[in-house]
């Protein structure tokens, strides 16, 4: 019963944690995306092109911040 438990302890570890390497994969992604996008649109010097560039901008910031806790997370990883 002991190794039963423990087994599907292991296994939901280990899927818990690739979960999290592919949201993290898809967040920086997504980040590096925008960013471009906003770097684009704000090249341009039609109307449009400027509100989209201002637009993007409330996708970035939280995209940052969640940048910032998984760099955060992996360096204190690293330490410990």
């Amino acid at each position: 019963m002991v190794t039963t438990v423990t087994t599907v302890t292991t296994v939901t570890t280990i899927a818990a944690m690739g979960l999290t390497a592919a949201l993290s994969i898809a967040a920086t992604v997504l980040l590096i995306f925008f960013l471009a996008t906003k770097e684009l649109a704000s090249a341009g010097g039609s109307g449009f092109s400027s509100r989209v560039a201002r637009f993007i901008t409330i996708a970035i910031v939280p995209l940052v911040i969640t940048f910032v806790v998984i760099t955060g997370v992996a360096i204190a990883g690293v330490l410990t």
